[in-house]
Formats: structure tokens, sequence, C-alpha cells
């Protein structure tokens, strides 16, 4: 597929979908290579890099979505007033920073941390869609295992786990 073309299609996918797209599975779909796939991504990014555009290309690891740039953020939310915007309890917060940096734990293992019961903290951030349930621990009781979502990840801009243990 020409080049022009399939930035277009690809920017066509990404708008109308609106949630991350894996991008190996947009590569097969559309019958290129995944060269071909991040040569008119990384192309994408360099024109959206204009200020003149209030959209840009999201990655978070394998998968690729249209965000509005952060420097807008404060103009989309006089108009939408996003969930997120409701602030984070220091309690959750710190529920979160633990959740990242140890992920995948239980509740019992982040209490242990904390000192303190998480339970509301854990419900405030799945409500937020900040964390999710990853699975289950194979010991007594399966406890819950609990991890970052993409959505976590994306809205703090990082683009894998390993981006934290950097900082």
């Amino acid at each position: 597929m020409e080049k022009n073309k399939l930035m277009a299609v690809i920017e066509g996918i990404l708008f109308v979908s609106g949630d991350p797209f894996n991008i190996g599975e947009l590569c097969r779909h559309l019958e290129v290579s995944e060269e071909e796939f991040l040569c008119a991504i990384q192309k994408l990014q360099e024109e959206y890099a204009s200020p003149s555009r209030g959209i840009m290309l999201s990655r978070v690891g394998n998968s690729i979505r249209l965000t509005t740039k952060p420097e807008i953020f404060c103009f989309i939310e006089k108009i939408f007033k996003p969930k997120i915007n409701s602030q984070l309890s220091k309690a959750a917060l710190e529920t979160l920073a633990i959740i990242l940096f140890k992920q995948p734990i239980t509740r019992t293992e982040i209490e242990a941390i904390r000192g303190v019961n998480v339970e509301k903290a854990l419900s405030s951030l799945q409500d937020k869609n900040l964390i999710r349930e990853i699975g289950r621990r194979d010991t007594p009781g399966r406890p819950i295992l609990y991890g970052a979502t993409d959505y976590c990840m994306e809205y703090f801009g990082l683009t894998s786990i390993e981006d934290i243990k950097k900082s």
C-alpha cells in the first residue's frame, strides 16, 4: 500500500476506534509489514508534532491510539469535564504508586506495605480505570492480582513499566 494512503487509513481507523489498537493486529488487517506500518506511524507523528495540531499518536506497549495533546487538555476539560479530573486521595495515590512499582500485586501485599486497609483506594482506582484485576495468585484463597491499565500508563505518559523503574 502506498505510504500516504496507509497513513490515511491508519488515521481513520484510530479516529473511529477511539481505543488503543494492537499494532500487529492492524498490520495483519491492512496486509502490510510491521516495518511499513511503523514508517507510516513515524510520518504521522512528525505531522502531528506541529503546534497547529491538537492530536498526537500515543503508543503504550504494542498498542497505538489517537489522543489529544497534553497542552490542550485545559480546553477539553472546560468543555467535557472528564471523570479523571476528580483528584485522587493521598491514599489512592500511594496505593497506585505501589501497584505501578510492584505489579502484579495482591491487596494483602499492598496493605502490608501501607500498613492500612486499601479496599476503598482500590475501588476508587478501578472506578477511574487506572488499575485492573490482571489475574489470581496460585496460592490458597487465590487472591486477586492488580496491575495498571493501559489508560493509566498513557495518562501518566508512560510507554512501559520499565519507564517507571528508570525514573
